[in-house]
């Protein structure tokens, strides 16, 4: 084999229940360069690399690392090996330490007793070479995501890998820290280890990646040089058809206010600080308003308060004229609220559920799933294919498959398919499109159109500034939990927004 490939899989098949996950796929990773994969949600990404990572054992292929076959049998086996995976789901200790995450199962002893001096310190060293500011006695629950996923990387390089698979790494990141991970990203490179880029966003790719190799549902497309390519053709290559990237929106048709929150004070989880700070807006039927910001400023502990999530300090929210201030989340649900999560895991799906039962979470107690008082399994399971269908939840097992095995892009798509189907006057989705490819970003940016037009009220967060210019009818920025400015997104520039998004600038009458 030729010295310069640091990875090499051939013909890697890996199966599940009712589905070919990697159908006969072959990649092979040079040393020190970026090598995106590509593809919708559920095409194999992740299966792949959780193969070559020792997660799952492939029902045939070979692997050689350094040109030399292996076996690899568990994450040990590839640390070994010098392979490091950084998951989009993190796997971090929340109560622990931010040191004792990154030593977790790399333990070094002195006289039978921990040495976390020396960790300590060899993990600075680490934090200082490559940029990666963390505060190593922080407990995990009390740092924000884009800090946890720095203590993933430092995982993998206190482990001394020369091999790092990043698993959709922006997910869950701000704008500012997509841009400080990519610079990581490219530096790791520039050092000689070789990095596999999972991921769906092709601006991403064409910015940090060397190499492209495209999945389609299980199968290899091609393998292409990211500067001799652009986004229109692997787009097409992922999803098999053209995508449109604009969003296509008709006039509004304005009607009666759904939403009215008035002098919205929230407290912080954390200090006596307000982490919302005297807000108010409204939201009418027939216009997609969105909440935008840099994380942090307040956001979602508003709509945590708008959900009933999170309790409020004082203030009104008002629900098609009918106060709901203090109403539990099930009475706000069905006085007419459907809520896309922000985190999915937490506050969107049951994991350990089947598919069907989390797409009736929402419902089972009403007449159209019951009988007699108990569950109709049959109507349950016949509402849930036709959801499946319409909304192309990819699985494995239908119906009967467990959330917690479907892949993050099909966990999201059920979360808006059980939203949207609530028939909500008001749909607050937040961070809507998280975790999926071209093609899903596409049917719900056309969804939540279709509720706009339908006459309903939808209330949108999100980080991706594309998308906050190409959705709303009107944005409302927040800085330091107050809103700064009420802007028509067709008058104003991304530029602009970022000023009000950094508190540079604010609008006379929300200064």
């Amino acid at each position: 084999m030729d010295e310069q490939f640091a990875v090499e899989m051939q013909d890697i098949v890996k199966t599940f229940p009712g589905i070919v996950a990697c159908d006969d796929i072959s990649l092979q990773i040079r040393k020190g360069e970026i090598h995106a994969l590509l593809g919708e949600n559920g095409a194999g990404k992740s299966t792949l690399m959780s193969v070559l990572f020792g997660m799952y054992q492939p029902e045939s292929g070979t692997i050689k690392v350094h040109g030399k076959p292996v076996h690899i049998t568990g994450p040990r086996d590839a640390t070994a090996l010098g392979i490091g995976m950084v998951h989009q789901h993190f796997k971090l200790v929340e109560c622990f330490s931010v040191v004792r995450n990154i030593i977790l199962g790399s333990e070094s002893m002195k006289n039978g007793i921990l040495d976390l001096k020396t960790a300590r310190k060899r993990i600075m060293e680490l934090s200082d070479r490559y940029g990666l500011a963390v505060d190593p006695d922080a407990i995990v629950s009390d740092i924000t995501v884009g800090m946890q996923q720095r203590v993933e990387i430092l995982k993998t390089l206190y482990r001394e890998s020369d091999i790092l698979i990043f698993d959709e790494p922006t997910a869950v990141l701000t704008p500012q820290e997509i841009e400080e991970l990519i610079t990581i990203i490219k530096g790791l490179a520039a050092e000689g280890k070789s990095i596999v880029f999972i991921s769906h966003k092709l601006d991403e790719i064409s910015k940090v990646a060397d190499r492209v190799t495209i999945l389609r549902r299980g199968k290899k497309v091609a393998t292409l040089n990211v500067a001799e390519t652009t986004k229109e053709e692997m787009s097409e290559l992922m999803v098999g058809r053209k995508v449109s990237f604009t969003v296509d929106k008709g006039e509004q048709q304005l009607g009666e206010t759904v939403l009215d929150v008035k002098n919205l004070v929230m407290r912080s989880r954390t200090s006596q600080k307000n982490i919302v700070d005297d807000i108010s807006f409204s939201v009418r039927r027939g216009e997609i308003v969105c909440i935008a910001g840099i994380d942090g400023n307040g956001q979602s502990e508003t709509i945590y308060g708008l959900t009933g999530i999170m309790p409020i300090q004082s203030g009104t929210i008002t629900l098609n004229g009918k106060d709901i201030t203090k109403a539990d989340v099930r009475t706000r649900n069905l006085s007419g609220i459907s809520h896309i999560p922000e985190d999915r895991h937490k506050y969107g799906l049951i994991l350990d559920y089947s598919l069907k039962e989390n797409l009736i979470l929402k419902n089972y107690f009403k007449p159209s799933v019951q009988r007699y008082a108990f569950i109709n399994w049959d109507k349950a399971e016949t509402y849930s294919e036709e959801l499946i269908e319409k909304y192309d939840i990819r699985t494995t097992l239908g119906a009967k498959t467990s959330a917690r095995s479907m892949s993050g892009g099909n966990q999201q798509k059920a979360i808006i398919a059980r939203e949207i189907e609530e028939n909500s006057d008001l749909l607050i989705a937040v961070q809507p499109t998280r975790g999926l490819d071209v093609g899903a970003i596409e049917f719900v940016h056309k969804q939540l159109v279709a509720q706009r037009d339908a006459g309903k009220a939808v209330l949108m967060m999100s980080l991706e500034l594309d998308e906050v210019m190409d959705v709303s009818d009107r944005v409302l920025v927040m800085f330091e939990g107050k809103i700064v400015a009420d802007i028509d997104p067709k008058k104003t520039t991304i530029q602009q927004m970022g000023l009000y998004m950094a508190g540079v600038k604010k609008e006379e009458q929300h200064a």
